[in-house]
């Protein structure tokens, strides 16, 4: 059970992450400005991330630490939401979902880089397929048949995914030394301080009566749910769980904001994206199966193969 709750909780944030892209989709630029939406949320986040000290007593942060966890909300809480809000506010919820799934990837490269991890055949010929079809999605933005598409959201996207990539590998031993609820209360408060300045004029000037309710519940949901529950849940699978395989588990994102985006009449699915994603989750695929057969030769190895 102990084991199956990590991944539960790995598989429930990726499913709120991936309506994101549909949903932001509908409110960004036209009816709540970027800047306006990543104070918001931010706020809203760290108010929420506030509530565990009704029932815990705070935690005591090393000071040495206390740098660590500026620069984990300036990454994850500032840095990661700007690229996020205004990327889709200039591409499709499509591509944006679809480029975010070479995070395990990237993940990859950091963690070789950092010595935590090394390449094989089977990594690198994953790496060069996942990121080989992750360019051929962005510069899709750049032609004519992908109307809903910028090349430079696209690329907004793809730094997002970089910036969550470092993350995942950055944050994981502080996660280890100190409860989940305490850093993500030191990132967003530090992160919301950060942002407001910024969007605080935005906010005030949003014209809330142009929203209908449909737009209105959208907003809503993004404004709430996508932060703080699933980030609580991927620092919760991080204490438990390889970041690489954490990773992994973003590749379900496109496909159900593909089907939602369809469903909505926000985008439709091209082919030539169609065959890039594929080549992506195959890439993916070639990386996880190389984590599969190291785990199987090294229990082979010590006789408890099965």
């Amino acid at each position: 059970m102990n084991n199956f709750r990590p991944h539960l909780a790995l598989l429930t944030c990726n499913v709120i992450w991936a309506m994101d892209y549909p949903f932001y989709n509908m409110v960004l630029g036209k009816y709540v400005a970027p800047m306006a939406m990543i104070s918001a949320s931010l706020i809203v986040t760290a108010l929420l991330s506030l509530v565990p000290l009704l029932w815990q007593k705070p935690e005591k942060i090393e000071s040495r630490d206390i740098r660590v966890m500026f620069g984990a909300a300036l990454l994850m809480g500032v840095l990661r939401k700007t690229l996020l809000m205004f990327g889709l506010s200039r591409t499709s919820p499509i591509d944006g979902s679809i480029i975010d799934t070479i995070v395990p990837l990237l993940v990859l490269i950091l963690s070789v880089a950092m010595g935590m991890d090394r390449f094989s055949k089977l990594k690198v010929a994953g790496l060069i397929l996942g990121m080989g079809g992750a360019a051929a999605v962005v510069l899709t933005g750049d032609t004519a048949s992908h109307e809903h598409s910028q090349l430079v959201g696209n690329l907004m996207i793809f730094l997002c995914a970089c910036s969550t990539a470092v993350y995942m590998v950055w944050i994981k031993k502080l996660i280890s030394k100190y409860r989940i609820t305490t850093v993500l209360r030191w990132v967003y408060c530090l992160a919301a301080v950060m942002a407001l300045p910024f969007g605080a004029r935005e906010i005030v000037h949003t014209d809330f009566a142009a929203m209908d309710t449909k737009i209105a519940l959208a907003a809503l949901f993004v404004l709430v749910v996508p932060t703080y529950l699933p980030n609580l849940m991927l620092n919760y699978a991080l204490k438990f769980v390889p970041a690489t395989v954490t990773s992994i588990y973003t590749y379900l994102q496109p496909v159900l904001a593909i089907a939602l985006s369809v469903a909505l009449g926000l985008d439709k699915l091209h082919l030539d994206t169609a065959l890039f994603a594929v080549v992506i989750f195959v890439g993916i695929g070639l990386v996880l199966r190389s984590y599969r057969k190291t785990a199987t030769t090294a229990t082979m190895v010590h006789g408890h193969f099965k």
